[in-house]
């Protein structure tokens, strides 16, 4: 049984890889939505794991565990890659909404996979910032928290 695809942003991937408060929820989300990312997610999730663990949040064996469930996940996705269209978009992002640079990239991304008609299309976020915005858009929003699916 072929399962939906949703578009899920860096801070939805990270706890798939790493365990923590949001991971109950990811892993419950990643049953009924399998991810479409930006090109770039790859590069941010392995920054966040790395740099948990400079800041000892977690062991070395829990570091490589999570780096090996990054490669896993990072098999079963699919990439928005980048392009001068994306570029642009992102730039109209950042005029409209308080993103990071690599949020709008992401948003960005969302936008080229829905064809840029997203109504019906999923978004999954941790970042309250990035969801809202996913959510003005016209993404039905789904944003991972310490409660249940």
């Amino acid at each position: 049984m072929k399962i939906a695809s949703a578009f899920w942003d860096s801070s939805a991937l990270v706890p798939l890889c790493v365990h923590e408060a949001a991971s109950r929820q990811a892993f419950a989300w990643s049953r009924r939505f399998a991810p479409v990312v930006w090109w770039g997610s790859l590069v941010e999730v392995h920054s966040a794991i790395w740099r948990l663990y400079r800041e000892r949040a977690f062991s070395e064996a829990s570091r490589e565990g999570a780096l090996r469930r990054l490669r896993t996940l990072r098999n079963g996705w699919r990439e928005i890659l980048p392009s001068d269209a994306l570029r642009e978009s992102a730039l109209e992002w950042l005029n409209g909404y308080p993103l990071r640079a690599a949020d709008s990239l992401q948003l960005a991304a969302a936008a080229v996979w829905s064809g840029h008609h997203p109504a019906g299309r999923t978004f999954i976020s941790g970042d309250q910032r990035l969801a809202a915005a996913a959510e003005n858009a016209g993404f039905s929003v789904i944003v991972l928290s310490l409660g249940k699916p």
